[in-house]
């Protein structure tokens, strides 16, 4: 009983000695832990997005690509099938623009294509899945082609023809918070922008018993208002 009683008091000293260190063992192991989760390496990720807000006449399709912590490129290209929009501006919105020769056919028949870059510049960015992904600041360059069909016209029995494209030049400055759950990602935004919008076009007209001829190159430059957000994934 006694050898009994010195291997219990044995042991619970040993027990004693040992529980401090093995705690403050722990301990160490799970701060150094915690330390290099927060100073983990950043990991470059690429994104694939589409914008829903503007699919009533266009589909766009982005791929972002992490350069650093602060900065990703942001890459798009622009698929046009209807150039709508645009004649309901000239039709139901005045700004002092000038108006192309242009039909109301040919604005809905419009066919382009385009690309866009810009690059992100993150001022807030959180590494957790769970939260967002960085609210940033994006200037944007994009470039637009619309084809317009061939439109006939005929006059005095003879036909014509009337044509016409179009060149877009536009610069945006953007503001965003992209947010990432799981692999998936919302990233709504709001900006400005300036536009150029070129129209080529040769539009025939009878005046009287003659027939004029019209061939322009018109341009409009105005300001541009931006709201929308793009939906993903994390690859």
């Amino acid at each position: 009983m006694e050898k009994l009683s010195a291997l219990a008091a044995s042991t619970y000293r040993c027990m004693k000695r040992i529980l401090p260190i093995f705690l403050l063992s722990v301990l160490t192991g799970l701060s150094v832990h915690a330390q290099q989760s927060q100073e983990a390496p950043f990991r470059k990720r690429t994104y694939l997005k589409v914008n829903p807000t503007t699919i009533i006449n266009e589909l766009d399709i982005y791929i972002e690509q992490d350069l650093s912590e602060k900065l990703s490129l942001e890459l798009g290209v622009i698929g046009i099938y209807t150039d709508y929009p645009d004649f309901v501006f000239f039709k139901r919105v005045d700004v002092g623009q000038r108006k192309p020769g242009i039909s109301t056919e040919q604005f809905v028949e419009g066919r382009g294509l385009g690309i866009r870059a810009g690059l992100k510049w993150y001022l807030i960015r959180r590494q957790s899945a769970f939260n967002a992904q960085g609210t940033y600041f994006q200037p944007v360059l994009f470039y637009k082609r619309v084809f317009y069909p061939d439109e006939d016209v005929n006059f005095e029995n003879s036909l014509y023809v009337n044509s016409a494209d179009k060149h877009v030049y536009g610069i945006q400055f953007l503001l965003g918070r992209q947010i990432k759950r799981d692999k998936f990602i919302l990233d709504p935004y709001l900006g400005i922008g300036l536009r150029g919008k070129q129209y080529k076009y040769t539009q025939h007209s009878i005046n009287g018993t003659s027939i004029t001829t019209e061939q322009n190159d018109l341009w409009n430059i105005l300001p541009s208002v931006h709201l929308g957000i793009k939906v993903g994934l994390a690859l």
